[in-house]
């Protein structure tokens, strides 16, 4: 079995697409950190709609941009690859052009741009894995995949920064983020539409066996909603938990939050390079495990009383990110090892579908599974964890 145990970073460059693709993935991702933060503050502010309404409106983005990713699917089974990943940033331009002509107290309007937003950032993922599929290959591949994280995560986290120091300008501010936001995916959708990268369906489907069918990967895709939940418990499970149960100060979440970042960006390609020496499957059962562990740890966290809670929580999501990242590092590389290479978009997709739904239904069930406690909350994602992972190792 081929393994990576180094990559020198002008490598890891070219693997993912080259310079300019590089430079189009920062720009855009710090486009989406300059805007998708304070999205619900924008309607709230700026449009005067009521928090419950906007909240409404953004969720139904997300959920009915899932619908487009199978014609994504198929789109890039017919070749297409960067004009794919440059349409999910034009697509997007188009989503913050409405939200800047969207009247005061307009809920359709900001509906319509949410959904637009919503479609950009569910067909960025499969477009930009399956780009990345066809200029790299093996354990370069998934060096690269890691890679291409990390530069979105440090991208979202410059932007939100850069935005969070503009926010006293009030409502003037938030409409010139939503501006600048808009000139940077227009910026990065013309950065990524010049790498011309493009698959060859047939010479694909010629090298495959011609009755080899699409893998349906039910066990994957099902085990992948659960394992999505922990994209979500930096950002609204533990924030939940340590204000809402443990009464601690709002500063632990936020710490957590940077704490995760850092993480991701310090850590996620040298993580995944060294788990390359496993196969992708058993990777991404140890990183259920490690996930299910830290959702115990959180549990255990919660009976230590107000004085060390907090700093305990604070502790075990450490291991909570570890855990993200080496699903981060294993899923999509390993859904692009599955599929032959005719089918890879379609692939893609249907995993992209299953992120997608996780992400969107995590949301409800934290909060729903909190309201009962501590112990309905953090042993039911602990179950359901450690039985997706026993799925994926099956």
């Amino acid at each position: 079995m081929a393994t990576t145990t180094k990559i020198q970073p002008r490598a890891l460059v070219r693997a993912s697409g080259g310079p300019r693709y590089a430079v189009a993935l920062a720009v855009d991702a710090l486009g989406t950190g300059l805007l998708r933060p304070f999205l619900l503050l924008y309607g709230v502010t700026v449009l005067r709609l009521s928090a419950p309404v906007t909240g409404i409106a953004m969720t139904a983005g997300v959920v009915v941009g899932l619908v487009c990713m199978p014609a994504v699917g198929r789109w890039l089974d017919r070749g297409a690859r960067s004009t794919v990943v440059a349409a999910s940033m034009l697509v997007r331009v188009l989503g913050v052009a409405l939200l800047l002509a969207t009247p005061t107290g307009n809920v359709w309007l900001f509906a319509a741009a949410a959904l637009f937003l919503g479609i950009g950032n569910q067909a960025w993922p499969a477009g930009h894995a399956a780009l990345v599929a066809t200029v790299a290959h093996g354990r370069e591949r998934d060096a690269a995949l890691a890679g291409g994280r990390v530069l979105r995560n440090a991208g979202l986290g410059a932007g939100a920064l850069l935005a969070t120091a503009c926010l006293a300008g009030g409502t003037t501010a938030l409409q010139a983020l939503a501006a600048v936001t808009g000139l940077a995916y227009l910026a990065a959708a013309a950065l990524a539409w010049s790498v011309h990268v493009h698959a060859h369906p047939a010479a694909a489907a010629a090298s495959d066996r011609d009755d080899e069918p699409a893998p349906r990967m039910r066990a994957l895709l099902a085990a992948n909603v659960i394992y999505a939940f922990c994209l979500n418990v930096p950002e609204i499970a533990l924030p939940l938990v340590l204000v809402t149960q443990m009464h601690a100060s709002p500063v632990w979440s936020a710490a957590i939050f940077v704490a995760n970042t850092v993480l991701v960006v310090t850590l996620q390609v040298p993580v995944t390079i060294l788990m390359s020496r496993f196969p992708r499957r058993s990777v991404l059962a140890i990183a259920g495990v490690v996930l299910t562990a830290s959702y115990l740890g959180f549990l255990a966290a919660t009976f230590l009383g107000h004085g060390w809670g907090a700093p305990a929580v604070a502790a075990v999501s450490v291991v909570c990110t570890i855990g993200e990242i080496i699903y981060a590092g294993s899923a999509t590389a390993l859904v692009t090892a599955l599929a032959p290479a005719h089918v890879l978009g379609r692939a893609l997709a249907r995993f992209q579908l299953s992120t997608g739904f996780g992400l969107a239904v995590s949301p409800a069930v934290i909060t729903t599974l909190a309201s009962h406690g501590s112990a309905a909350l953090w042993g039911s994602l602990a179950a359901a964890t450690l039985l997706s992972a026993s799925a994926v190792a099956r």
